[in-house]
């Protein structure tokens, strides 16, 4: 009886992957790469906008529930321009809120002294209103002539935004109040 024996690529040590098994490998890796990065570039810009948001509407409440106290605490308004108002103070000193479009800040000063209550401002706009108000509705008057000695009612409307990697694209916060002076 003679033996004869045959040899396989198992056998020899010549086993692995073809040509094709390693190109269709690479294909089907590269694609589950680009979906992992996809999805992880789309997740960082949807985390980094809602931090923005979360941002910048504390920022916001936080400027608006500071002026809303301080404003219904004044005697009177004295001055006023759509981007400054100056009232007089329940110590009689002159409160001033400023708008500086240029550096997007809302600046209040006191007795010499500056704090920045609002910054990445975009637009900020001053109303004032008569004391009476719409009949039949929540509205109040405009002052025909802006005269601040009739103004009870002050409305203050801003549009804050910022970046996201580099790009201005829709993080923004918009904040609208009026706020009635009480001791007018």
């Amino acid at each position: 009886m003679v033996y004869k024996h045959t040899y396989t690529e198992r056998e020899t040590g010549r086993t692995g992957f073809t040509i094709v098994e390693t190109l269709v490998a690479i294909g089907v890796g590269s694609m589950l790469l680009l979906v992992v990065f996809s999805l992880s570039f789309y997740s960082s810009r949807s985390f980094a906008a809602m931090a923005n948001y979360a941002d910048l509407d504390a920022a916001s409440r936080s400027a608006l529930d500071r002026m809303t106290r301080e404003i219904r605490g004044v005697n009177r308004l004295t001055a006023f321009s759509t981007n400054q108002l100056t009232f007089e103070d329940s110590d009689f000193t002159a409160l001033t809120y400023v708008y500086n479009p240029s550096a997007r800040t809302l600046t209040r000063n006191k007795s010499g002294v500056s704090r920045v209550f609002l910054t990445e401002c975009d637009s900020l706009l001053f109303s004032i209103f008569q004391r009476n108000p719409v009949g039949g509705t929540y509205d109040q008057y405009p002052i025909a002539n802006n005269n601040p000695a009739l103004c009870k009612l002050v409305q203050v409307n801003w549009t804050c935004s910022r970046k996201i990697f580099g790009q201005k694209v829709n993080t923004e916060s918009v904040q609208t109040a009026k706020i009635v002076i009480r001791r007018q």
